[in-house]
């Protein structure tokens, strides 16, 4: 249903690096390139995330209570990606854990510009 979702970033070149990197290891790469937008991701054809220069050429800030949450294969793979995106300059937001117990295992960081991250799995 998602297309793609936006973050406003300070700096284009590190927001592709770290999202890139972020998920190589589901095939992310930067699929369009418009010099103030990039668009990453496996595919064109698949959720995507989108890395911007504001428009209005104000600073970029996250939204309060704004959040976009990734889907991980397993408990082991919330704690690869949450160790992994700390490793590329995030910030800790919440620590792997048992959200809701016997359904919601999640983690939590801020990208480079502020941008709160989740990653999780359903049990």
């Amino acid at each position: 249903m998602i297309g793609y979702t936006t973050v406003g970033v300070a700096d284009m070149e590190k927001a592709k690096t770290f999202y890139c990197k972020l998920f190589e290891d589901q095939g992310a790469k930067v699929q369009l390139d418009g010099g103030r937008i990039a668009m990453i991701g496996a595919s064109k054809s698949e959720p995507m995330i989108a890395v911007c220069k504001p428009y209005d050429k104000e600073l970029p800030t996250p939204g309060n209570g704004v959040m976009i949450a990734f889907p991980a294969k397993s408990k082991e793979h919330v704690s690869e990606m949450y160790e992994k995106a700390l490793a590329l300059g995030a910030t800790s937001e919440g620590e792997p854990g048992q959200r809701v117990p016997g359904v919601f295992y999640g983690a939590y960081v801020r990208d480079l510009d502020g941008n709160k991250l989740a990653f999780f799995v359903f049990e």
